[in-house]
């Protein structure tokens, strides 16, 4: 093999050469802009890089090579989750973890500006009371809301934000959110609900008991595939209550049971499920801008903020369009205020 290195003044000559021929030096046509001589060397004889010239002589194609990395480096973005523009893809490996886990956590779904810009301020306004929330879809989901007003709240939740403040429909979290649950569910995935969970500073009771979300819903005839996508507004973390799981759970052929957090349904629309013997907890820390998505099955829940700042966390919960059909048509629209009679609690108690 034959390495040349350009020079500026009088082309290019071999500085190196292995195998059985002594070393020797050439010359080539200086590759100046614009000399018809050169044409032949002008993509490799660039200044002071050194060019390979094959056992017979001739100018390797660099050109290739470089090509050939980029395909080798795409096609290795192709197999890691983020962002492509607008949209965000989910690779192989974090479906099949989905698949078989019930859960997957997904990085940089938002950029910090983005939150800035589509989610921030309107988050805050729902905590600071200046978009009101009518009846029971503002509560405190750790099951103490006897006697609290919101702003004592420690597991603060808005059901159906999108709903009391129509702007926040159509945005890019939504979007992006969309494209995942399309990914992870094979399509036609809507909207069902969407949900604010904030958790006060230094509160113990903040723990949104283990539940598998199907408890909380009615049978069904239609397809109940589902994505809700869990987006980390501040940063979640151990110490502040961040998502934990049961990995697997969702392959149990039956639900767990459950039981309501409070007495009466009245003193907390909270239901809980008790752990077993040998369940795996997995907690699942994730930085701002980060979801996981988890699906209809599997067993979930949160550990309380003991940390000097508020948890917060904003999820957009997606299932088949034939699903949400047959939902509304039995007047369930995910609200706490709803007046559809079916009781979670008759079905899934103890």
């Amino acid at each position: 093999m034959q390495v040349l290195r350009a020079s500026a003044r009088a082309g290019c000559s071999v500085v190196d050469r292995t195998g059985s021929t002594t070393c020797r030096t050439i010359r080539v046509p200086h590759c100046a802009s614009g000399n018809a001589r050169s044409w032949s060397l002008r993509t490799s004889c660039q200044r002071r890089h050194p060019v390979t010239l094959n056992a017979s002589g001739r100018i390797a194609d660099m050109q290739a090579a470089a090509s050939s990395a980029v395909t080798q480096k795409i096609a290795v973005s192709a197999e890691i989750s983020g962002v492509r523009g607008q949209s965000y893809f989910v690779s192989n490996s974090d479906k099949q973890s989905f698949k078989e886990r019930g859960y997957v956590h997904l990085a940089g779904v938002m950029s910090d500006e983005e939150l800035k810009q589509e989610i921030d301020d309107v988050y805050e306004a729902f905590l600071n009371g200046n978009i009101k929330v009518p009846g029971k879809d503002l509560c405190d989901m750790s099951g103490n809301q006897e006697g609290r007003t919101p702003d004592q709240f420690t597991l603060y939740n808005v059901m159906l934000p999108r709903v009391y403040h129509p702007a926040l429909q159509g945005n890019l979290y939504e979007q992006r959110c969309k494209d995942i649950a399309d990914q992870l569910q094979g399509g036609d995935m809507q909207i069902d609900y969407d949900q604010i969970l904030a958790k006060r500073p230094h509160s113990e009771d903040a723990v949104f008991a283990w539940h598998q979300d199907m408890a909380y819903w009615p049978p069904f005839i239609s397809d109940i595939s589902a994505a809700t996508c869990w987006l980390a507004v501040s940063d979640s973390t151990e110490e502040n209550g961040c998502m934990r799981f049961l990995p697997g759970s969702h392959k149990e052929t039956e639900l767990r049971k459950h039981a309501p957090v409070g007495k009466t349904r009245e003193d907390s629309h909270a239901l809980y499920l008790s752990l077993e013997e040998g369940d795996s907890v997995v907690p699942v820390p994730i930085q701002r801008g980060d979801i996981t998505v988890h699906d209809e099955r599997v067993a979930h829940g949160s550990g309380p903020n003991l940390s000097s700042d508020w948890r917060n966390a904003y999820v957009v919960a997606f299932r088949k369009a034939e699903c949400i059909a047959e939902e509304r048509s039995l007047g369930f629209t995910h609200s706490h205020n709803d007046e559809y009679n079916w009781d979670v609690f008759q079905q899934h108690s103890k």
